[in-house]
């Protein structure tokens, strides 16, 4: 057992996980992985955000692999181990899983593991080399291992003398490129650095890789192209084996129900919360790193973005706020952005137009991306832009117009329907153009900036589902005694016509319990009918207290 050959730590994480009471089965991947066994296709690059389960998988593949430790206790009882699976394989022309369980010899590589106070890329993968070739200086003591000569002349000297090869296991792929002391010099040495490890090397014998950024296509892309990548966006395979898909969540929830005492999470809290990534096929997924702390600890949080923080967002849009700034509220609105999605932008240091800026937001899992659209894609995230558009005074207007919208929530609540109107005016009279109110999409836009802090203490959902049709924006407060507010917009008609709407269609019922049940709610029900008039822009504001 060695550092990196045949290292102990991916069998005893794996079987942490396994532990775990809200781990969910991925292993059915060694289906695809089997088949590659030393064929020309062996070279797998899964690129997925952070926290969608990326190292979970590393170590079931280096588990699964590994000489180190026996796993069958784990393996038969997962989904590598049902008739399904055998059946897969036999298809592709593999034996039973058991005939490659814990048969080879592997080179587990964490990239996210640095030597002690290191601040040189010399540092950083001297300890990697030196690691390599002491492991394989220990394990192959027969072969009188020069320390000077290179490790993959050590690798392909052990081939041409026993036959050795080995699978590889590469977490973190590119975590050298998110390390301060990294020069542009640094990466492209550690691109050769992989190419000299792993291309047209008869000693590998699979290459599973994973990492955030797609991988850098530098000079003329030849470097690692004998990997096959999969991202999120556009590879189709290997999605069912990252985020948690819909069934899952609802296997998660029930044992969340039967082993948490009085439960304060619902199902749809989770959907709204985590739900919104979207894969090449299709299929939404779930943040799988949040809803596994959210059912813990049986709390609704950003666990993702650093409980809330902004900055990873920011970081993003700082250059080029003015070009940006406009969508901004459309987002936030619930509205998707056409964008040209370019993957590769992710790897820049310069990101300067909108498309490389929502490119690389979309690799990061900061927005997602669905049909040429990019959206934000949950409570989450939508949480993190909030706090960005409250803090940050370089976003110009959406930063005043946010910081207005305390004022604009406590006039709501005490009836004061003139200054309501006067915030709307206020919001009107900037230059933007997304104050243009064309349709009724940008005047929602509007209202989720004026009324952006309610969010801090109420669920603000649009376009919900409410008695007898869908609801312009409806306010469920998270306290039970507070008011809840039930929002209705017209343009070029009255506030009084958006009231009636209220009433005649019921949506009130959305406050209150079934039948025989005491109401969900026991503060009060506000209609408020909001109006605008292209014309003579002018708002209009009414507001009425429901039984």
């Amino acid at each position: 057992m060695g550092t990196f050959l045949n290292s102990r730590i991916p069998f005893d994480s794996y079987k942490a996980a396994v532990s775990g009471t809200y781990f969910v089965d991925k292993s059915a991947l060694l289906t695809e992985l089997l088949p590659a066994l030393g064929t020309s296709q062996r070279f797998f690059c899964i690129t997925r955000p952070r926290r969608f389960g990326k190292s979970v998988m590393a170590n079931m593949v280096g588990a699964f692999f590994s000489k180190q430790a026996d796993a069958a206790g784990i393996f038969s009882q997962l989904q590598i181990a049902s008739p399904q699976a055998a059946q897969k394989l036999e298809k592709s022309g593999c034996s039973a899983y058991q005939a490659y369980l814990n048969q080879s010899d592997i080179l587990y590589i964490d990239f996210s593991e640095m030597p002690e106070n290191c601040v040189s890329y010399a540092a950083y993968i001297t300890r990697i080399l030196q690691g390599l070739k002491k492991d394989l200086s220990d394990t192959f003591p027969e072969s009188n291992i020069n320390p000077d000569d290179s490790v993959w002349d050590i690798l392909t000297s052990l081939y041409e003398k026993t036959g050795q090869r080995f699978v590889f296991v590469m977490d973190e792929w590119d975590a050298v490129f998110h390390m301060g002391f990294i020069t542009d010099s640094d990466k492209k040495a550690y691109l050769l650095f992989l190419k000299s490890l792993l291309k047209d090397k008869i000693y590998v014998q699979l290459a599973y890789m994973t990492g955030i950024l797609p991988i850098a296509k530098y000079s003329d892309g030849s470097e690692l192209n004998m990997f096959v990548e999969y991202n999120m966006a556009s590879s189709e395979r290997f999605s069912q084996y990252f985020g948690f898909s819909n069934s899952e969540v609802s296997h998660l929830f029930e044992i969340y129900q039967n082993t948490t005492d009085c439960c304060k999470i619902t199902r749809d809290d989770l959907r709204i919360w985590y739900d919104g990534y979207c894969t090449a096929g299709g299929e939404h997924l779930y943040n799988p790193h949040s809803i596994v702390c959210a059912l813990t600890n049986n709390q609704l949080r950003n666990y993702w973005t650093s409980s809330g923080t902004y900055s990873p967002i920011f970081s993003y849009i700082k250059d080029n706020v003015a070009d940006i700034q406009d969508d901004l509220p459309l987002l936030f609105a619930g509205e998707s952005i056409p964008s040209d999605i370019d993957e590769y932008a992710a790897t820049s240091m310069h990101l300067e137009t909108k498309d490389e800026i929502y490119s690389a937001m979309v690799v990061y899992g900061l927005l997602t991306y669905e049909s040429g659209l990019v959206s934000i894609p949950n409570k989450e995230l939508m949480d993190s832009f909030a706090f960005m558009m409250k803090k940050e005074k370089s976003l110009g207007y959406l930063y005043h117009l946010a910081n207005i919208s305390k004022k604009m929530l406590s006039a709501t609540l005490t009836g004061k329907t003139k200054e309501m109107s006067e915030i709307l005016k206020f919001a009107h009279d900037t230059e933007s153009p997304i104050f243009s109110y064309n349709s009724e999409i940008e005047l929602s836009a509007v209202v989720n900036l004026v009324y952006l802090s309610a969010r801090d203490c109420y669920r603000v959902e649009r376009e919900d589902k409410a008695g007898e049709g869908y609801v312009d924006f409806i306010f469920y407060p998270e306290r039970k005694n507070a008011d809840a507010i039930i929002l209705e917009l017209k343009i070029d008609s009255t506030p009084d016509d958006a009231i009636q709407q209220i009433k005649e269609k019921n949506y009130a019922l959305r406050f209150k319990g079934k039948l025989g049940e005491p109401p969900k709610y026991t503060g009060r029900i506000l209609a408020v009918g909001i109006s605008y008039y292209r014309k003579t822009k002018e708002h209009f504001c009414k507001i009425e207290v429901l039984p």
